[in-house]
């Protein structure tokens, strides 16, 4: 258990529950017949992966994983198929992205006076 406190780090543990949370409930969301808004579901994905990784410095693919696995779980099987494989590529794109704009903007705040 100690080992893996330190690979997630201090504040991952809250942010594991909040990410699963909200991957649930975009994927539940998005799987529903009545729901036809690929925009909202795709920037829903992208700034929760870009704000996991973010705020936890480290290890975006597992932001990814962790948020866009939800919603090929709950659609594989139904009329999207395959195609529903697409929110985790929208998800690691996200998670990069935010992972790469902290680790940019950290020299910046070393040089801080």
């Amino acid at each position: 258990m100690q080992r893996l406190a330190r690979w997630l780090g201090p504040r991952d543990g809250l942010l594991i529950v909040v990410s699963v949370t909200i991957g649930v409930v975009v994927g539940y969301v998005d799987s529903q017949p009545s729901w036809d808004d690929t925009g909202i579901t795709v920037a829903l994905l992208l700034l929760t992966s870009a704000m996991a990784a973010g705020l936890s410095g480290r290890r975006p693919w597992l932001w990814a994983l962790l948020i866009g696995i939800w919603p090929p779980l709950f659609e594989i099987g139904g009329p999207a198929g395959l195609g529903s494989l697409t929110a985790l590529l929208v998800a690691s794109i996200g998670a990069v992205a935010g992972y790469a704009a902290v680790r940019v903007a950290e020299p910046a705040a070393d040089e801080l006076p």
